[in-house]
């Protein structure tokens, strides 16, 4: 993608800032690039959503409905979800969905111009829920992309009646949640698609609401009414409804002679109707002109989407087809679509794509017509259009946009200054949001503020101690009969956390914040970068012993299956979180603290076994490497982990005893020492922890591999004669 100074600005924002932006330009100016680039190379946890289906599948996102599920409904704010304030929703996310939205990054809307007011806000209170309350979005960054003098938010009448309390106007940048946050807006000013200069200069004019008539004179010598193109040109008609395009498309097709073919798409999963890429039924004849509608994924790049084509031959199983300004044609092979939504492992809580279902066909439509609408994001080397129907803001700068020259464009009717329609509400918005466009001076600033941002995140244990808070408040509540000695020491070590960690990191953020308002060069200041890296040694050190007893060493048993399932979600909550503080705080230890390497690590860091699935993703960003050496570090850090420790209380004296009189009935036999034949601390770990086969008889402390050979099917036997005389299901050791 060519830089310039704007893009790069761009990049700077999302890169640096935690800020939300706006990106936006005319058409042609790189927006989509943007997006794919970022998609690609930014170490940020994104989730890229849009308006629509179609809009969505070429973002290469989800919807904003499904991805949050919200009802079509308006969304009235300071109410729930609701249709004339009768039908109330209520959502049930699931812990999956939950962990995405407080995991990720940065929220990507893509085709922003078509998102109402009152969906951001939906989208806000849906954040909120579940990361941050008090703050707008819930504390996410947001990246808007797209052009409001291009397709404007669908609204109803109706709607809008219950809407317009609450908004001045339906689109996006009336959103209450929005305006409560200080976002920047960076219009892209270079147009890579069009290269005419005059025709250029006639865009803007109708961008800018200045058609004149000088403007409508110039763009009216394109109109030719009885205009009838040589088939070989490969011009395609532009209209502003449906059935205009669907008539001029049937007419053509009739009449061209031969045989018709149609071709039937294979829907496999969930994929809705509207996000249909082309015809579920796809009818074509030989000779008949065609758009293709998705990039060629053979990498031989025969074809791009938008590209006029025409059937060279078919037959009921195959097409052959060539580009319109080419002689070489070439069998075509079906495409594939995905319907994609966001998962997020478990155990890495790396975010990654689930495909819920597949649309292949071939990746063709009928194209002697097709509407504006649909033509949003293509680019035509010709065209004829009419858009003297035009009925929404910004449809016939959409259609005009669409081509590369004026020579290419072709009126099929005449334009009247009534069919150029501009918004006042979005020329007066973005009047002012030209007259905020940052500067270096405010990039500099809000770059200095997430620096703050995340290195008080690094310094934030208040997350770790409320994980452990919640997994000592369960064993409180229903263990502390069996396990009263772990509790007395579990609550100490919270206590202890609190002080040693929890205050001192605190106080510890006065430390550092003086140091930044003091330096001059804040991320390259030596003591300012020799205190962080100190602060991280100690709360490092701090840290170990809460791992150590509730993490590594401690493990419980009981039979409350429920029970067992919350503290088992407890304990990997608070495993995940210790070990990604503490590899966080051993790089910062070890490489200082600056933004870009930092968020880096935290991506690496964040990567799982399941993440490796998207290897080429991995190997474009570069992190493939990195992220293997991570997982191969954690896999050897866990292994190297003491399975289980026993609780110091006898749970079972009963079975102690009878493992005791055993034990010194077997060495009388033998004539040896009983340390010989089982140690003391083994009784107790078998007689508390129950153990239910050799499996989980093996990891009990100081039995190990040779006691399981010699004596493991009569403990076994004794433990399982325990259990069934007491009534007791086989339970499972926590890990």
């Amino acid at each position: 993608m060519e830089q310039n100074s704007e893009l790069t600005l761009a990049w700077q924002f999302i890169e640096n800032t935690g800020t939300h932006l706006f990106l936006t330009g005319k058409a042609g100016t790189g927006k989509t690039t943007f997006l794919r680039k970022l998609k690609r190379e930014s170490p940020k946890r994104m989730v890229v959503i849009a308006p629509t289906g179609i809009a969505a599948i070429n973002a290469g996102g989800v919807t904003i409905h499904s991805f949050f599920q919200i009802p079509f409904a308006p969304y009235v704010p300071e109410s729930s979800f609701s249709t004339n304030g009768q039908a109330t929703y209520r959502f049930r996310f699931g812990k999956e969905k939950i962990n995405i939205i407080r995991s990720m990054d940065l929220l990507v809307i893509d085709e922003i111009s078509m998102v109402r007011a009152d969906l951001l806000d939906a989208v806000d209170e849906m954040l909120r829920r579940y990361r941050d309350r008090h703050k707008p979005f819930g504390g996410v960054q947001l990246l808007m992309i797209g052009d409001l003098q291009q397709l404007a938010p669908v609204v109803k009448d109706e709607e809008w009646q219950m809407l317009k309390k609450y908004y001045d106007t339906p689109y996006f940048f009336s959103s209450r949640a929005l305006k409560q946050t200080e976002y920047c807006t960076i219009e892209l000013k270079t147009v890579y698609r069009q290269s005419d200069g005059a025709f250029l200069d006639l865009l803007n004019r109708i961008r800018e609401n200045h058609c004149d008539p000088q403007v409508l004179e110039a763009l009216n010598r394109r109109y030719l009414p009885d205009f009838q193109p040589r088939k070989e040109e490969g011009y395609i008609r532009l209209v502003t409804h449906n059935y205009q395009a669907q008539r001029i498309n049937n007419y053509e097709l009739e009449q061209l002679p031969g045989r018709s073919y149609a071709f039937r798409a294979t829907i496999d999963g969930k994929f809705p109707e509207y996000s249909y890429p082309t015809d579920e039924l796809l009818e074509l004849k030989k000779g008949a002109q065609v758009m293709f509608v998705k990039n060629d994924s053979s990498g031989e790049h025969r074809y791009y989407n938008g590209m006029i084509g025409e059937v060279t031959d078919l037959s009921a199983d195959s097409i052959e087809v060539r580009a319109k300004d080419s002689t070489v044609a070439f069998l075509l092979q079906e495409e594939e679509w995905a319907n994609a939504k966001y998962v997020l492992d478990e155990e890495s809580k790396e975010i990654v794509e689930d495909i819920e279902g597949t649309f292949r066909q071939f990746p063709l439509k009928l194209a002697w017509a097709i509407t504006i609408h649909k033509s949003q994001g293509l680019t035509f080397e010709r065209a004829i259009i009419d858009a003297s129907s035009s009925f929404a803001h910004g449809q016939t700068y959409v259609a005009l946009s669409r081509c590369k020259t004026l020579e290419g464009l072709v009126l099929s009717a005449p334009l009247s200054a009534k069919a150029v329609i501009s918004d006042r509400a979005v020329d007066r918005f973005t009047e002012e949001a030209r007259r905020n466009e940052p500067d270096e001076d405010r990039f500099h600033s809000l770059q200095r503020t997430y620096f703050h941002e995340l290195l008080s995140g690094l310094f934030d244990f208040r997350p770790l101690e409320q994980s452990l808070q919640r997994y000592v408040r369960l064993i409180d509540e229903h263990l502390y009969k069996l396990y009263p000695k772990q509790l007395a020491a579990y609550k100490a070590e919270a206590e202890r956390f609190h002080e040693k960690v929890v205050i001192v990191a605190q106080k510890f953020g006065m430390q550092y914040n003086r140091l930044i308002d003091a330096a001059q060069n804040y991320a390259t200041d030596e003591t300012l970068q020799e205190r962080i890296a100190a602060g991280a040694g100690y709360f490092k050190k701090e840290m170990e012993p809460q791992y150590l007893v509730l993490i590594k060493e401690r493990v419980l048993a009981t039979d409350n299956k429920e029970l067992k399932k919350q503290l088992n979600t407890a304990k990997e909550e608070l495993n995940t979180l210790f070990l990604l503080k503490d590899d966080l705080l051993a790089y910062v230890i070890a490489h200082g603290f600056r933004t870009a390497e930092y968020l880096r690590q935290k991506a690496i860091l964040s990567i799982g076994d399941s993440a490796l699935s998207g290897k080429e993703d991995l190997k474009r960003r570069g992190l493939l490497d990195a992220v293997e050496k991570n997982i191969r570090e954690r896999k050897k850090k866990e292994s190297a982990t003491p399975a289980v420790q026993v609780p110091s209380d006898v749970l079972h004296p009963e079975l102690y005893d009878r493992l005791v009189a055993w034990r010194n009935s077997e060495a009388s036999r033998l004539g040896l020492p009983v340390y010989t034949v089982i140690q003391q601390k083994a009784i107790l770990g078998i007689s508390n922890l129950l153990p239910a086969d050799k499996a989980m008889l093996v990891r009990i402390p100081y039995f190990g591999k040779k006691g399981v050979e010699k004596y493991g099917d009569i403990i076994l036997e004794m433990v399982h004669g325990y259990r069934k005389e007491k009534g007791l299901a086989e339970p499972e050791l926590m890990l």
